[in-house]
């Protein structure tokens, strides 16, 4: 069961980069962050004028040591950087952790 999730919105560096961008996030990123411990599954959506993503990654560990374990993944240097994908901003990056839970 989730504990909370990481939410990460970003947006391709341009249009003529938008097929590099996904292969990137589909075939490198997201595999890369669901090997690190804590990260559960990952789903990507695209606002509706086609500006920007969002990936939500579902954490099912304490959220401080998902955090963790990522920071120590990326100070390894093992993982892809990013292909595509605007820096300038970067992209937004938020923890949550639930506080509740409803279902239908």
């Amino acid at each position: 069961m989730a504990t909370g999730v990481l939410i990460v919105q970003s947006q391709p560096s341009s249009h003529e980069h938008l097929a590099d961008y996904e292969d990137w996030y589909d075939k490198k990123h997201i595999p890369e962050m669901l090997a690190i411990d804590g990260f559960v599954s990952a789903r990507r959506m695209q606002s509706l004028d086609g500006e920007s993503f969002i990936v939500i990654y579902e954490i099912d560990v304490d959220v401080e040591t998902a955090k963790a374990n990522l920071a120590t993944v990326q100070g390894s240097g093992t993982m892809s950087k990013p292909v595509g994908v605007c820096l300038d901003p970067p992209p937004t990056v938020q923890y949550f952790t639930e506080v509740g839970s409803i279902a239908r």
